[in-house]
């Protein structure tokens, strides 16, 4: 192995100059802002929200579609800039478009339950929304883990849909392809609540960072080369910005979760209950649009696919999308083929 001490020392000259200009480059960056899109704050519960995005036309789909996004991370990435943004896209394409905020729950908010999202916030939403706009059934998305929620709720509730689109959505969670679906069947969720109460975002976030260790290296590696292009710095750091943006999750919902979810597989099996009910799959008859990463490292698709042979919908579709989990949302292709594939099949049951 040769030595080359100039090389080091150039290396060092080049690595150090690249620093002394992203420190210009920061300097003339303010703080960043995310979720932009102009939106109005039209119902609230507790630390619930819920936002309807202005139009300034018509939408072409005479019903609305409410959005609800996972708990763990805030929506914002669903409009993360406006040329990033897949909420944006969506208007443009003509939908008309709510949004749930599950805000920031407190330690006071440790025995909120999964009856009290689904059977609770959510399906109040969803009756504000059919009210609101005179109409018996509304277009239903959800994302990542709110795509879960929003299947249970669509059987047990299915006459209030028009229609269910998930993206990213774990469904069958007897697969180990992933670390996250190994170690969450082996925690002690139980001892986490029973001390701790209301989970914080970071104990779940720093999980999420050991599933691929080495995306975290590159990461930081990757921004090295973009220090002196202040656009490029600006998108890194809305999106840093937003990952760092972690809510905390109610103990006795993420007991639930865990438990009847990652650990006993319930949903997929048949053998799950809310508030007493049996959630049945086959009641959920309402048209479905399945969309899933086909490189995603966080949900594998063995989580997602099974759900199109367990539910009861005649019309259901797959969409196997380019990419991984995050993509699905900001990545340019999701901006000129997702969001109008996504739009178009919504309007046509409509």
């Amino acid at each position: 192995m040769n030595w080359n001490p100039t090389g080091i020392v150039e290396e060092l000259t080049s690595t150090t100059q690249k620093m002394a200009k992203g420190y210009e480059t920061l300097q003339q960056i303010d703080d960043v802002q995310v979720a932009t899109t102009p939106k109005d704050l039209v119902w609230e519960s507790g630390h619930v929200k819920m936002y309807h995005y202005r139009r300034d036309t018509p939408a072409k789909a005479k019903i609305p579609v409410l959005i609800s996004f996972a708990m763990l991370n805030r929506h914002d990435v669903l409009d993360l800039q406006p040329d990033r943004s897949l909420v944006k896209k969506l208007l443009e394409e003509g939908l008309d478009i709510y949004i749930m905020d599950w805000g920031y729950p407190t330690k006071a908010d440790r025995y909120e339950t999964m009856e009290d999202y689904i059977d609770g916030y959510m399906n109040d939403a969803v009756d504000f929304v059919r009210k609101t706009n005179k109409v018996k059934k509304i277009h239903k998305m959800g994302i990542c883990q709110g795509g879960t929620f929003s299947m249970i709720y669509a059987s047990l509730y299915p006459e209030k849909l028009q229609s269910l689109t998930t993206y990213v959505a774990p469904y069958d969670f007897s697969t180990n392809s992933c670390m996250l679906y190994r170690w969450t069947k082996h925690i002690d969720v139980d001892a986490m609540v029973d001390s701790i109460g209301t989970i914080p975002g970071e104990m779940i976030d720093s999980a999420f960072g050991y599933l691929k260790p080495s995306m975290n290296i590159s990461k930081y590696l990757g921004v090295m080369d973009s220090l002196e292009d202040k656009a490029k710095m600006e998108n890194f750091l809305r999106m840093e910005k937003w990952k760092a943006d972690l809510p905390a999750i109610p103990g006795e919902m993420y007991r639930k979760y865990i438990k009847d979810l990652f650990r006993d597989n319930k949903l997929i099996k048949g053998e799950m209950t809310l508030g007493g009910r049996k959630i049945d799959l086959k009641n959920m008859t309402v048209p479905f649009l399945n969309v899933y990463a086909t490189d995603d490292a966080i949900i594998p698709n063995e989580s997602t696919l099974p759900i199109m042979d367990a539910i009861g919908a005649k019309d259901k579709k797959d969409y196997p999308f380019p990419g991984g989990h995050i993509g699905v949302f900001v990545g340019g292709r999701s901006q000129k083929e997702l969001a109008p594939t996504v739009a178009k099949w919504v309007t046509e049951r409509s």
